[in-house]
C-alpha cells in the first residue's frame, strides 16, 4: 500500500473530526480523539490544522456541503418540480440513514454558534450561514425559486432532522 497524500490524510481527519464531534460536540470532542480515530499523532494534525477550531470549521463546512451535494446530484436533470422534491427528499433521507454523522455534525454546529458569539468569536456563525445560504439555493432554484415551497421542504427537514435525532421514527404517523 503506497503512502497516503497530505490531502488524502487531511480527508481522512476531517471525516473522522465529523465523526467525533457529531456525538461529543465542540468542547466535548478532543484533538486525541480525532487523532486516535484517524491513526495519526496529535502533532500531526496540528501540521493539518492551526488548532481544534480550524478542524471543527473544515467538518463543518464538509458535513454542509455534504448535504448541498446530496440535494444538488437529486435535481440533476429532473424538470417536474414535485418529482425534484421528491428526488431531495429521497437523497436527504438516504444521507441521514447513511451517514447520520452528517446531520449531526451540521447540529452540533448550531449549537456551538451560539456558544461562540456569546465569547465574541462569529467565526463559526458565519461559516454555517454561508453554509446554510448555499443549502438553501441548492434546493430553492430546482423548486421554481418559489420561496413558500423552498421553506416548506426546510420546515419538513427540520422536523425530519429532529424525529431522527431523538429516534422516533419518521413515518409513525407525525
Amino acid at each position: 500500500m503506497g503512502r497516503t497524500s497530505a490531502l488524502e490524510r487531511r480527508e481522512s481527519v476531517i471525516r473522522a473530526a465529523i465523526a467525533e464531534f457529531a456525538i461529543t460536540g465542540y468542547h466535548g470532542t478532543t484533538t486525541a480523539a480525532i487523532a486516535k480515530r484517524v491513526g495519526v499523532t496529535q502533532p500531526y494534525l496540528f501540521r493539518l490544522f492551526p488548532d481544534k477550531k480550524a478542524i471543527f470549521v473544515a467538518a463543518l463546512m464538509r458535513s454542509m456541503e455534504d448535504t448541498r451535494l446530496a440535494f444538488e446530484r437529486a435535481a440533476d436533470g429532473v424538470e417536474d418540480g414535485e418529482r425534484v422534491l421528491q428526488a431531495m427528499t429521497n437523497a436527504y433521507a438516504q444521507l441521514i440513514s447513511t451517514r447520520p454523522e452528517t446531520l449531526l455534525m451540521q447540529m452540533q454546529g448550531y449549537v456551538t454558534v451560539a456558544a461562540a458569539v456569546a465569547q465574541g468569536d462569529d467565526l463559526i456563525g458565519e461559516v454555517v450561514r454561508a453554509g446554510w445560504m448555499r443549502i438553501w439555493e441548492t434546493v430553492h432554484q430546482p423548486l421554481g425559486a418559489d420561496a413558500d415551497k423552498t421553506a416548506s421542504f426546510f420546515a419538513c427537514g427540520m422536523l425530519g432532522n429532529t424525529l431522527a435525532v431523538i429516534g422516533l421514527p419518521s413515518g409513525a404517523g407525525w
